[in-house]
């Protein structure tokens, strides 16, 4: 709520005239007073229309400098002097003092009473008054509409439009859980998290300047005497009124969500692992549960999947059980499928494999030797089918006890790391590899190195010939050999491929 010193000047019924400090116009007039003390700045807190006939003026031009700059000092906002009672004009030294002291001085005309300054004013504060709180009550019931239908996030992204803020949702460790927008910078948050924490916990809210001249404002948010984390703004500029009460009623907000009954929660995600089952199946109607499971993607409707295979009913529980804790410390709905030995978890598409790195670390290295973790690439949350059976066959591919896999690592490797495949491979490298092996051995030659050379060039006898160090003479007769040795033709494709698939099995 602003009232700037220029805004009286375009009312053309007060006949104000600037005679100086054109550079404070943007100051903002938060009271009007009239006074004809000689020494009136004790009296004042600063955002005052200060209006005076200068009846007291001191009669020296030194005194009025004096008076004038105390005037300025207390932070009054602008000086109204009237005219044609005990001045016939604004004296030159004053009008000269307050363009030093970049001080707005206004010539009252006699006609205009300084009443009518006073209720031109009351009356313009109090319109930006109701409007504020209008805008107030606007935006809080959508607030509320965000809060009870996209959760924490929703509530953030919300706050953040309707007063212009960056916005972010820190724990009780300080680590930032939602942020809108996104990319807020690190040396910010470390600013966000410094405030908070000079707090202790027991400052209710807290507002200050960052290093870039923003404004930040911190409040704590608690439940009884649990502290569930910390809502900041931070804007480039004041936090007005009506900004402070939607950060109040965004954390009261974020409270309730945080309070939410352990019963309720658990009814959610036993819900949330329903409408996987569903997608998951060849139910006809799947439309409520992809909008079930719209909840689980991020801002841009993406999803990932983690699926976790486990070898013991203990190990699923436990796994159950990180994932839930995970998922609430930070906020979340819990998207989560158990199928005898596997654990399908439904992630954010913005998330890495940080939550996986998690659970493997808080599960301890003793039972996450029973696990193995995979991920999927990112999905759109319609295609969440296909994430979880991607998710599923990374995880067949990771090895006990290791590190999450995730799918975008097996390019090149996918048929050499699925033990289905792989045992495939060897056969045919103990059918087709083994006797050139052995006649390696036998008879000192080198055709297996040679028919690699020659498989991994596509065939191009130069560049093959040059990998081996021999003339494409020399290469043109080894395969020859080969061939007759393998009983094979190598000009096919396809056979050049299962040559080489299992010479990389037999090698790797």
């Amino acid at each position: 709520m602003a009232l700037p010193v220029r805004w009286l000047l375009s009312q053309p019924e007060l006949a104000l005239k600037l005679l100086a400090g054109t550079g404070g116009l943007d100051a903002d007039v938060t009271f009007v007073v009239t006074t004809e003390l000689s020494d009136p700045a004790r009296w004042l807190s600063g955002g005052e229309l200060l209006l005076t006939t200068g009846i007291a003026l001191p009669s020296s031009a030194v005194d009025r400098r004096a008076y004038l700059q105390k005037i300025a000092e207390c932070g009054v906002a602008a000086v109204g002097f009237g005219v044609g009672l005990s001045h016939p004009s604004v004296p030159e030294d004053l009008v000269t003092a307050a363009d030093e002291y970049g001080l707005p001085l206004l010539e009252v005309p006699l006609p205009t009473p300084f009443v009518a300054v006073a209720k031109k004013v009351t009356e313009r504060l109090a319109e930006l008054r109701y409007e504020s709180m209008l805008r107030a009550s606007r935006a809080q019931p959508r607030m509320t509409r965000s809060a009870i239908q996209g959760g924490i996030y929703a509530t953030i992204r919300e706050l953040s439009v309707a007063c212009s803020a960056t916005v972010l949702l820190l724990d009780p460790s300080m680590r930032v859980i939602e942020a809108y927008p996104d990319g807020v910078d690190d040396a910010v948050v470390a600013e966000v998290a410094d405030l908070a924490a000079s707090g202790s916990g027991s400052v209710a809210s807290s507002v200050a300047r960052s290093s870039t001249g923003a404004t930040v404002a911190v409040q704590v948010i608690t439940g009884g005497n649990v502290v569930h984390g910390y809502l900041a703004a931070i804007s480039d500029s004041s936090l007005g009124h009506v900004e402070q009460i939607l950060l109040g009623h965004a954390n009261s907000l974020l409270a309730l969500d945080f309070e939410k009954p352990h019963r309720l929660r658990a009814a959610q995600n036993r819900l949330n692992s329903e409408a996987i089952g569903l997608l998951l199946s060849t139910e006809i109607d799947l439309a409520p549960a992809r909008a079930q499971m719209r909840q689980a993607a991020d801002s841009d409707g993406l999803i990932r999947a983690m699926t976790v295979l486990c070898d013991s009913d203990d190990a699923v529980q436990r796994v159950v059980d990180v994932v839930d804790a995970i998922m609430t410390a930070d906020a979340r709905q819990t998207f989560i499928r158990r199928d005898e030995m596997r654990v399908t978890a439904l992630l954010r598409g913005r998330d890495g494999s940080d939550v996986a790195r998690r659970l493997v670390r808080e599960l301890g290295s003793r039972q996450a030797k029973s696990i193995r973790v995979g991920l999927s690439t990112v999905h759109p949350v319609d295609d969440v089918t296909d994430a979880v059976q991607q998710s599923a066959l990374t995880a067949s591919a990771a090895a006990y006890g290791g590190q999450p896999v995730e799918f975008e690592s097996m390019t090149g490797s996918a048929l050499l790391t699925f033990p289905e495949s792989r045992r495939v491979l060897d056969a045919l490298a103990e059918t087709m590899i083994a006797p050139l092996v052995a006649h390696d051995r036998e008879q000192g030659t080198d055709l297996e190195a040679s028919l690699r050379a020659y498989l991994e060039a596509n065939g191009h006898w130069e560049s093959a010939a040059a990998t081996i160090g021999v003339h494409r003479h020399t290469l043109r007769s080894r395969i020859t050999r080969i061939e007759d040795l393998l009983g094979c033709d190598l000009d096919v494709a396809r056979v050049r491929a299962e040559l080489l698939l299992a010479i990389i099995a037999r090698q790797g």
